[in-house]
């Protein structure tokens, strides 16, 4: 039996404490399902249990981030006959780290990320990782406490830059709760009849093929990329892609698609090619599950670009 778990993320004082307090006051959330409430920091904020609405809320402070381990959730969970979990995490713990631990029948629901409006930017400039740790996943951003008269065109860009996915919105000191609604177009053309990646757009072209597969379905694309061989793929089959880098140097990603090529097509592991091919969705064991595939129309030697290291920026 699947257990939905719903995460809350963000640094210490971020609000995320007020907010899972209001969420289990709420009898429209709350109406008597077993609850488990595991919480991974603990900041100024205290819940104050007798307030939620029944007493089916269990609440599990984990002390050290060693305690976040798989044998423990489902001991905490059994403990309790928990029917869902909540989950307030720890801003300067990996998000990855629980999803590596989680039990096998918890599943994500939701991924909400909180920040105060206030230091958020500080944040981002002295823990860019953990703020681009917490963003990747996250299905709603909130930023909150927010001064009024406040630009949040700063705050839309970074979100943007790791995300283009996921639902912003504004609260600010007065109460105001606006939703963000800035468009950003791509910059290329997905209805072209070739869609052509320039250079420096392969970051955010490879976010939006692997976040939104389906709109790339019979599509041509056109771009510039660095080929990966290996005697280990399947036959007439190669990566080609590049180097990524999401917030510094130290996670920068080679981001490769699998690639079917033709009889002609015989490119050299780091090679730099100028492809041109349809995409279809389908399995591959070089993902493990369905994602995009390129079938290989046309593909040229290239000179390797003057950045080789692709960005969102």
């Amino acid at each position: 039996m699947e257990t939905p778990v719903y995460l809350f993320t963000g640094f210490l004082e971020s609000g995320k404490t007020l907010f899972i307090q209001d969420t289990l006051e709420d009898k429209r959330f709350n109406s008597g399902e077993k609850t488990l409430l595991l919480v991974c920091e603990e900041g100024e904020e205290e819940y104050a249990p007798e307030k939620f609405s029944g007493k089916n809320v269990t609440i599990k402070v984990l002390e050290d981030q060693n305690e976040l381990t798989e044998d423990n959730l489902k001991k905490y969970a059994a403990a309790c006959r928990a029917e869902r979990v909540m989950v307030e995490y720890n801003g300067m713990w990996n998000i990855q780290d629980f999803y590596d631990n989680m039990p096998e029948n918890w599943v994500p629901y939701q991924d909400m990320l909180f920040f105060d409006g206030n230091t958020f930017l500080n944040y981002n400039a002295n823990m860019r990782q953990l703020v681009v740790d917490k963003l990747s996943d996250a299905d709603v951003v909130v930023f909150n406490r927010i001064p009024k008269g406040t630009d949040t065109m700063p705050f839309h860009k970074i979100v943007r830059a790791t995300s283009r996915r996921c639902d912003i919105l504004y609260e600010f000191q007065d109460g105001t709760l606006i939703p963000d609604e800035i468009e950003d177009p791509l910059p290329f053309d997905i209805n072209a009849p070739v869609i052509r990646i320039e250079d420096k757009d392969f970051a955010l072209f490879y976010r939006d093929l692997t976040e939104n597969l389906k709109n790339y379905k019979d599509k041509t694309v056109q771009f510039k990329g660095l080929a990966a061989v290996d005697a280990k793929f399947p036959e007439r089959t190669c990566a080609i892609g590049r180097h990524i880098m999401t917030c510094c140097a130290a996670d920068i990603t080679y981001c490769g698609l699998v690639a079917k090529l033709r009889e002609q097509d015989h490119p050299v592991n780091s090679g730099w090619y100028t492809v041109t091919a349809k995409i279809d969705i389908r399995f591959s064991r070089l993902y493990g599950k369905k994602g995009p595939v390129l079938y290989i129309t046309d593909m040229q030697k290239a000179i390797e670009p003057e950045e080789q290291v692709a960005t969102f920026y």
